[in-house]
């Protein structure tokens, strides 16, 4: 009998050894990868693009507009990282390889977490990182895949830039804040001057204990930059979300001051934002939003969206989703508008 336990015992240390978890500090990594593609169709445009014979065109394309190749690691339980390149089309004019797919660097940050001194899930980025707004509000808005946000779709911010970064959670769940120094020029453009873009988010979530309005949050940003000395780059954004199981939704008003050389006037430009995206069930999704912007220079344009999702049931940290849309944009005048029709594809891993 004692010989068979022995047996059974050493039989068993494969398996513990397999179902024993990794050392705290045991470095780790993982892959993953993002795919945004679709086929567009454009209904009309005003005014109308025309061929030799003077019928209208209406330009259609299959395209492929983000592959992200993603690498997340842990080297201990202070210190992890991310590398993303990223896979996306050449547009710079003059170029003979405008139009061609290039690999560029998107994200590239260390990251110090500090959690043991501070609330869990606080940390600081070094590197090529997330600027605090964009990355922030397309957590709660997931319709990336159709376009862009507001301030992004705009001009205004920059998805990643080059600087320092600390997130703080409040404690009890009653929200957090992120702030950064930052080059201000983007990911993927160098620094011309001394000017740096100091970015600030916090957002709160006034009443976590209560169940019907636990998914409600407050938000507000500010980007104070320069484009050179005395030349300024500001953006103020306010935004309300609620998320719940049947609709999630959200408006944002944004204000902006740009004035790029000393040569041109001051442009101040305020807008808004309004999306839901009300929730069928079985993976059925509607998106439905409306941007406005106002220049005091260019005067007034908008769009509309309008579309309708199926999100594949699949395992935690994978979705698919493909979506039908209508995108209308109009411009200061009655005389330029362009809607187009689309089917959209995400695939996320």
């Amino acid at each position: 009998m004692r010989h068979a336990a022995v047996l059974i015992a050493l039989l068993a240390l494969p398996l513990a050894a397999q179902t024993t978890p990794p050392a705290p500090d045991a470095p780790s990594i993982k892959f993953g990868g993002l795919i945004f593609a679709d086929y567009t169709y454009t209904a009309s445009v005003a005014p109308p693009a025309r061929d030799a014979d003077g019928n209208e065109i209406h330009p259609s394309s299959f395209n492929v507009s983000r592959v992200y190749l993603n690498v997340f690691g842990n080297l201990n339980r202070y210190i992890s990282f991310r590398i993303t390149p990223e896979v996306a089309r050449e547009t710079s004019s003059g170029s003979s390889l405008s139009g061609s797919q290039e690999l560029r660097v998107k994200f590239a940050w260390a990251q110090f977490n500090l959690d043991q001194w501070l609330t869990k899930g606080s940390w600081i980025r070094v590197g090529l990182n997330q600027t605090p707004w964009l990355d922030y509000e397309e957590s709660v808005y997931h319709y990336r895949f159709q376009g862009p946000v507001f301030a992004d779709r705009e001009g205004f911010l920059f998805s990643s830039d080059n600087g320092v970064t600390f997130h703080y959670n409040f404690p009890r769940d009653f929200g957090d804040m992120q702030a950064g120094v930052y080059n201000g020029e983007g990911w993927a453009h160098s620094d011309p001057n001394n000017e740096k873009a100091l970015q600030i988010r916090a957002t709160l979530r006034p009443v976590p204990g209560t169940p019907a309005l636990h998914g409600l949050h407050i938000s507000g940003f500010y980007d104070a930059d320069h484009y050179a000395s005395g030349l300024p780059r500001n953006r103020a954004i306010g935004q309300v979300t609620y998320e719940h199981p049947r609709i999630v939704a959200g408006i944002d008003v944004l204000s902006t001051t740009d004035r790029p050389s000393i040569s041109t006037t001051e442009t101040k430009t305020h807008g808004s934002s309004f999306w839901a995206t009300p929730k069928f069930g079985h993976g059925w999704e509607a998106l439905l939003r409306r941007d406005t912007l106002h220049s005091d220079t260019a005067g007034t344009k908008t769009r509309d969206i309008e579309g309708v999702a199926y999100w594949f049931p699949l395992q935690s940290g994978v979705s698919s989703a493909l979506m039908l849309d209508r995108d209308a944009s109009r411009g200061p005048s009655t005389s330029t508008r362009t809607t187009n029709y689309g089917i959209k594809l995400l695939v996320s891993f």
